[in-house]
């Protein structure tokens, strides 16, 4: 049984890959953190990962440059605290796998995360969500195709890479449908009325036999690969969308997300009710939105309480 570090790194890999069901793109991830810190280390020994060596990695990661580019110019900042954590929770997870194995190294207790500043909402408001939602216009099938996206985004909050993941046997005559989110977990999501009728029309125009839900057209097949549109592909649809709306903020499918949940919870729902529809593993997360309503409701009480004054 071996106990160097690169070949106990890649029987993790392969343990949360079997054993935990975390997607191809999470392994991913967390090769590359932990690659990132065995480079760095320059042992493959479990024992040389000490409190020492951990705080000169800290100290490492958070000096990093990273190239930033603003318009023509370029700024070198250093690595965000947030990204910075990426790092530290996969080399965590990865310390808690050696404990498991009983394999002597740096207890995993000993990693404390980076503070955060309380994460930023990008938000657009009511009026130029629905400017954003009627930008596509006619009956051109690309016309089509985008509004379904954009109606489906904002009707069930999904990710996109959970939208991208959708196929064309979607059963419209039902008002729901199952997604496997993050972690291989299945949740439930709901159609409106505008998400199906756009679905719809978008779907009774196709005449190609592809499998996947939303694929390219025209001109767009002539980046070659596959037809399905990808994760880029829908960014980019969005952010068109937003640019012929008029809305100068920067828009992405993300942020259809937010205007989802904080759309949810300014309209009376409950917090758990709108983590369960985000497919949310901790409600922790989904509390973020509270921040959003709650200013929306001083807004609202220094608007219209007590005008009789």
């Amino acid at each position: 049984m071996s106990h160097n570090l690169r070949d106990l790194k890649q029987e993790f890999l392969e343990y949360i890959e079997i054993e935990k069901g975390r997607s191809m793109k999470t392994l991913e991830n967390y090769d590359h953190h932990i690659s990132k810190f065995l480079a760095f280390l320059k042992s493959n020994n479990p024992a040389s990962i000490t409190p020492e060596k951990m705080r000169a990695y800290r100290l490492w990661l958070n000096r990093q440059p990273v190239r930033q580019e603003i318009g023509r110019s370029s700024d070198i900042r250093t690595l965000k605290k947030k990204t910075q954590n990426y790092y530290l929770i996969s080399l965590r997870a990865f310390l808690k796998y050696l404990a498991k194995r009983n394999i002597n190294t740096l207890s995993a207790e000993h990693i404390e995360l980076a503070k955060v500043g309380e994460r930023h909402m990008d938000l657009i408001t009511k009026e130029e969500l629905t400017r954003l939602l009627d930008a596509p216009k006619g009956e051109e099938i690309k016309s089509l195709r985008d509004k379904a996206i954009l109606e489906l985004l904002f009707s069930t909050g999904l990710r996109v890479s959970e939208l991208c993941s959708l196929s064309r046997d979607l059963d419209l005559d039902a008002d729901e449908f199952s997604i496997r989110g993050k972690g291989e977990k299945i949740r439930v999501v709901f159609l409106s009325l505008e998400a199906k009728s756009a679905l719809k029309k978008y779907i009774n125009k196709r005449t190609d036999v592809d499998d996947a839900l939303f694929v390219r057209f025209g001109k767009e097949k002539s980046r070659g690969g596959d037809l399905a549109l990808d994760r880029r592909s829908i960014e980019r649809i969005v952010k068109q969308y937003a640019v012929r709306a008029g809305i100068s903020k920067k828009v992405t499918p993300h942020v259809i997300r937010h205007c989802f949940a904080t759309d949810l919870l300014m309209n009376g729902a409950d917090l758990r009710s709108v983590q369960m529809l985000l497919g949310h593993a901790n409600i922790s997360t989904t509390q973020m939105y509270t921040h959003i309503t709650d200013k929306e409701l001083k807004r609202v009480h220094s608007q219209f309480h007590n005008k009789r004054r």
